[in-house]
């Protein structure tokens, strides 16, 4: 039985295309990692630690001060969060305020609590 040349280029073809496209799938991620920190419970996990420490201070802080208060606080999992960074504090407090309008800065957010 012999075969013309395009048919089994046409064979070959598939062949590779389901094998690469096998190797692509086997490489993609198919579970949550344990330290992801994007989730929606991990970013209200977060948003409730910044709620928490704005609540414990007299409300004059400035977003670098709460940051280095965040990462000091008890409560702060520094193996679970070892991304967040003062960009990170940054979209977590316009997330609130966008889900707040009334506030606009920590003091606001403070005086609400």
């Amino acid at each position: 039985m012999e075969f013309e040349t395009s048919t089994l280029m046409m064979i070959f073809f598939i062949l590779f295309l389901i094998i690469s496209i096998w190797k692509i799938y086997a490489f993609l991620p198919n579970k949550e990692l344990s330290d992801d920190d994007t989730t929606e419970a991990s970013t209200k996990e977060l948003t409730n630690l910044v709620l928490q420490v704005i609540k414990n201070s007299s409300g004059e802080l400035t977003n670098k001060e709460l940051f280095e208060s965040i990462i000091k606080h008890e409560d702060f999992d520094k193996k679970h969060f070892w991304r967040f960074n003062q960009n990170k504090l940054n979209q977590l407090l316009n997330h609130y305020y966008l889900e707040n309008p009334d506030t606009k800065s920590i003091k606001d957010i403070y005086k609400q609590l």
